[in-house]
């Protein structure tokens, strides 16, 4: 029997809006055409999504919602179950959370998808947590289970000059609000290398840069002072969770150079 995966309404939009908000969307609906999951949405998903004020963009979801599943039958939440969440519950939106756990809940769908906080920590409080998956969480376990299926073509590492790379990606947004002198540092090192790794639509999963420095190095803004010797310091250093542990590939190459290099700390 065909497993089926319901999709809560963040995930739907994540997939179908024009704008990309999550990277990582796109790998999740390879795992489950991959593994063979039938994609459901709930009657409360779809009236979520008909609330959109943007005429133009009710009509794109409309048609895109035809790929999906729909559930027919929808199960209202016993008594017994509400009765976990009384001191939790507020508003129309734990109405729907509800809705969709207990669909899972009551064994309709093999997991429920999800990046709302909130529905997960539900889902632990009642012993389903194995059901109720984040993106990553989700990604991470198909990815353990099925080495044999992992595309690692598609998630290459490699050297890049900096003046290469560009700036206005949004895997940059964070690094840039956070450090006001982000961009004009990244300008001022457009010769040198930088490790980045870009999935198969050229988004950006990852970023680091690395500086070796030696025994001439002026550490004297920094408290407590540290010794002279050989170092390596990780200058930048970021990556989106895929799943793919491309974190783990990163720490490798970090250690690499440190080999490479000599240094006595990085």
């Amino acid at each position: 029997m065909q497993k089926k995966v319901l999709l809560d309404t963040n995930i739907i939009i994540h997939r179908e809006n024009s704008i990309v908000s999550n990277y990582n969307i796109g790998h999740l609906y390879r795992w489950l055409d991959k593994l063979h999951y039938t994609k459901v949405t709930h009657p409360y998903s779809i009236k979520e999504i008909e609330k959109y004020k943007d005429k133009s963009a009710q009509e794109s979801f409309s048609v895109k919602l035809e790929a999906y599943e729909r559930i027919k039958v929808v199960p209202e939440p016993t008594e017994d179950f509400l009765r976990n969440f009384t001191n939790s519950d507020k508003t129309e939106n734990d109405k729907v959370d509800n809705a969709l756990l207990f669909y899972v809940y009551s064994d309709k769908a093999d997991l429920l998808i999800t990046e709302d906080k909130k529905l997960i920590n539900k889902a632990k409080n009642i012993g389903v947590s194995d059901k109720v998956l984040s993106i990553n969480q989700f990604i991470t376990k198909a990815t353990e289970a099925n080495p044999a299926l992992v595309d690692y073509k598609a998630l290459s590492v490699k050297k890049e000059l900096f003046g290469n790379i560009d700036l206005s990606k949004p895997f940059f947004d964070t690094l840039k609000k956070d450090y006001n002198e982000f961009p004009s540092w990244f300008s001022k090192k457009s010769e040198e290398e930088a490790y980045i790794c870009k999935d198969d639509k050229d988004n950006i999963l990852g970023f680091l840069y690395l500086k070796p420095e030696d025994e001439n190095e002026n550490y004297d803004n920094i408290k407590p002072k540290f010794d002279r010797k050989q170092r390596l310091k990780i200058g930048t250093f970021k990556v989106l969770s895929t799943g793919f542990r491309l974190g783990e590939r990163f720490i490798k190459i970090i250690f690499d150079n440190a080999i490479q290099y000599g240094v006595e700390e990085i």
